[in-house]
């Protein structure tokens, strides 16, 4: 390790990167390297933690602090040489290759390949704002065209391998619908699939909204239809995939339930105003100072919600990933619930005796608790 900083420490000028891989621990991954920050040089630290990426800016001393001895292959870059790190056989081995770096870029963001890219003619990122009339992002709006981009590569990430050419989707609570077009325009354009999309909602209004826009945009096999999911009659046959963004309250729960019920292969859910838990909820034991103050308790009754979803789902033979959706700068309501059928079910009989012991009450829970193991 004293080699590794040694080399660190006199070629901090000539520094393209630093990578740290092959690892145990929680951080699979860290990426350093140097960026320009108000006219000061900075050290952007890249952490990979399962599906997400976090980023911190350092001082230039403050690497040494990174518990480099965690990982097994470390990669120093610099200008006209790779420095390669391997442990093996309680031991650092080193070996150096030649590169053709000739300059450092010091870009605080980098260029990010995008699904949906710029210059595309996407008509409803016009309609909403996000391009312009030639198809060029509007300034104002890149936050919005990214949260579009990072919703489809939710999508993207677990339908890579999906088998068949036609696909079946049902968005509930879809309000404008925005990302419903979006989500029609990637699977149809994108992904040459046969995609026949409905959209649900009790707004009759936004319904012929959404509608219209369809015939405009000539996406004919995309649809919206003014219904209830706790109580109506909704498509029932083969379902490939349940979307329900910002369902208000109990209304993720019905949307949940139905995807389960249909057996459907992959679940995209982002709650919104988890009311339930917190208008019941009055006893935790050892925890009841969360229950004090009520902006506290409102978040922790949002999470003890989504957690109580997701730990449903997994009984239920889901493989469940809760990611951050949109950037909490912008909203506080940006839990992803993303789930994918497979065969392993497990044991949700913890969950039952927490719901039983505090008098919870959770409608999907409520809905299910007989198919519960």
């Amino acid at each position: 390790m004293e080699k590794i900083f040694e080399i660190i420490n006199k070629n901090e000028e000539n520094i393209v990167k630093i990578v740290l891989s092959n690892t145990d621990s929680e951080i699979k991954k860290i990426i350093i390297r140097p960026v320009l920050i108000n006219n000061k040089i900075k050290w952007q630290v890249e952490k990979y933690i399962k599906m997400q990426v976090f980023h911190t800016n350092i001082d230039y001393k403050e690497i040494f602090n990174i518990p480099f001895n965690n990982y097994l292959q470390i990669l120093i870059e610099t200008k006209g040489e790779n420095i390669q790190f391997i442990y093996k056989k309680n031991k650092y081995n080193m070996k150096i290759t030649p590169n053709s770096i000739a300059n450092i870029s010091l870009s605080h963001n980098k260029a990010k390949d995008y699904i949906i890219k710029e210059g595309e003619n996407v008509p409803v990122l016009t309609e909403l704002g996000v391009f312009t009339k030639d198809n060029k992002i509007v300034k104002s709006m890149y936050d919005k065209y990214k949260q579009i981009n990072k919703f489809i590569e939710c999508i993207d990430d677990i339908i890579k391998d999906y088998p068949s050419n036609t696909m079946t989707v049902l968005d509930f609570a879809c309000g404008k619908s925005y990302l419903t077009f979006i989500l029609y325009y990637y699977l149809t354009e994108k992904k040459k699939i046969k995609a026949n999309v409905i959209g649900y909602d009790l707004k009759e209004d936004v319904i012929t909204n959404c509608n219209n826009l369809a015939k405009k945009y000539a996406y004919n096999s995309l649809e919206f239809i003014h219904a209830d999911v706790s109580k109506d009659t909704l498509y029932d046959k083969q379902i490939d995939m349940v979307v329900s963004l910002h369902a208000c309250d109990t209304a993720t729960d019905y949307a949940l339930n139905y995807a389960i019920a249909h057996n459907v292969k992959y679940i995209v859910s982002v709650p919104c105003c988890q009311h339930e838990i917190n208008n019941n909820i009055k006893d935790i034991g050892e925890f009841n100072l969360l229950l004090k103050d009520g902006i506290i308790k409102e978040r922790f009754s949002a999470l003890f919600t989504d957690s109580i979803r997701s730990e449903i789902l997994r009984n239920l033979g889901y493989k469940v990933d809760l990611l951050e959706f949109v950037d909490l700068s912008h909203t506080p309501k940006n839990i992803m619930i993303r789930a994918v059928k497979s065969s392993k079910k497990k044991d949700s009989s913890n969950l039952s005796t927490i719901i039983k012991k505090y008098s919870i009450k959770q409608t999907l829970y409520e809905l299910l608790k007989d198919k519960l193991k």
